[in-house]
């Protein structure tokens, strides 16, 4: 497996988690130009040690609106600040591809918040109720990214769920944190790709774009031999191929 340089701007993504939801500052030129070092975390935090939990006890709903109300305002909603303490107390880092997949549980429409509707109704799939529970449940989120089929509803979901929503399209910067979350460890043609819309004309990606992306990743080969010019690829997949193959016949 390919690994993406630890080069992705995921916190100014993910970072919404934790940070005030204000209008993204435009990068400057420099960072444009080359992609800031950021780590993909793939792992969790090392975690002292916390209470343990019988196993045989009942889920609580009273228990699990408890747990709600340690991270939510007063409106009823878990904002940034909660998010970055409940981020802090189960361990995982808010730009973890984990908690892409908790809001696609919980079916979050809006990054760096959870209503207490969609934490009840997620958190009672997960049959967690407290913060030992779902540290239990963290590699079980992480390995619905393994099925191809769940793996290919959470990258859809993406989409919507980063967005801006006043937008119909993701903006080229979210849109690259994002492909580098979900593919950047498994597609080999990913860093090239990147490279590709790094200096490309596209100032956003548009959901068939973005959807067809996942389907030429898993179906064409790295060195797009079985590319299939008369397929139906958006032009932006089209471009792609053929400044990849001027690249290569240099």
């Amino acid at each position: 497996l390919s690994r993406f340089p630890d080069s992705v701007r995921l916190n100014q993504t993910f970072g919404s988690y934790v940070m005030p939801v204000k209008k993204k500052r435009k990068s400057s030129g420099s960072e444009d130009s080359s992609i800031k070092k950021c780590k993909i975390t793939s792992y969790c935090r090392t975690q002292t040690p916390g209470r343990l939990i019988n196993p045989e006890d009942q889920f609580s709903s009273k228990k699990c609106l408890a747990w709600f109300y340690e991270y939510a305002g007063p409106d009823d909603v878990v904002g940034p600040e909660g998010m970055e303490k409940f981020c802090e107390d189960i361990g995982v880092e808010p730009e973890n591809i984990i908690m892409l997949v908790l809001a696609w549980k919980l079916e979050a429409p809006n990054m760096g918040f959870f209503t207490k509707e969609e934490w009840l109704k997620g958190m009672t799939s997960l049959q967690c109720d407290c913060t030992e529970r779902l540290q239990g449940k963290l590699d079980y989120l992480r390995s619905q990214l393994n099925d191809p089929a769940v793996f290919k509803n959470i990258y859809r979901y993406a989409f919507d769920f980063a967005r801006d929503k006043d937008q119909r399209s993701l903006d080229m910067d979210t849109a690259k944190s994002m492909l580098a979350l979900l593919l950047g460890r498994t597609w080999p043609l990913f860093p090239v790709f990147h490279q590709f819309l790094e200096q490309s004309k596209y100032k956003v990606m548009n959901k068939d774009q973005w959807y067809n992306v996942l389907e030429f990743s898993r179906t064409v080969n790295p060195d797009l031999s079985n590319y299939d010019e008369d397929g139906a690829w958006p032009v932006m997949l089209d471009e792609f191929v053929e400044w990849q193959k001027a690249r290569l016949a240099l």
